[in-house]
């Protein structure tokens, strides 16, 4: 069974007109968003620096949705984060905070 949804509709018209949507004033344009990387091509695992924004404050590797890195971004950094870790310049889990 289908709901009448003339309560939406403009009451001085013949009940003839479109439904207005809650919807329809939303709409906005799509700005890309920009990549964490700036213009750099190399993830270089000698800087601890830069790979600390990809890292929390546990010491996890943040996810592709929250860094906002494309798939093979998001593995070149990680692994380069993994090569940081075994050369001792990235802690494997954060300090005791106590």
């Amino acid at each position: 069974m289908r709901r009448r949804r003339e309560h939406l509709a403009d009451p001085d018209s013949d009940g003839m007109s479109a439904i207005v949507s809650p919807f329809r004033g939303r709409q906005s344009t799509f700005r890309k968003r920009q990549s964490p990387l700036g213009d750099t091509k190399v993830i270089d695992y000698l800087d601890p620096k830069f790979l600390q924004q990809f890292i929390n404050d546990q010491g996890r590797i943040l996810p592709r949705r929250v860094t906002g890195l494309t798939a093979y971004q998001q593995r070149q950094v990680a692994r380069a984060i993994k090569y940081a870790r075994h050369l001792a310049l990235l802690p494997f889990v954060a300090q005791d905070l106590k």
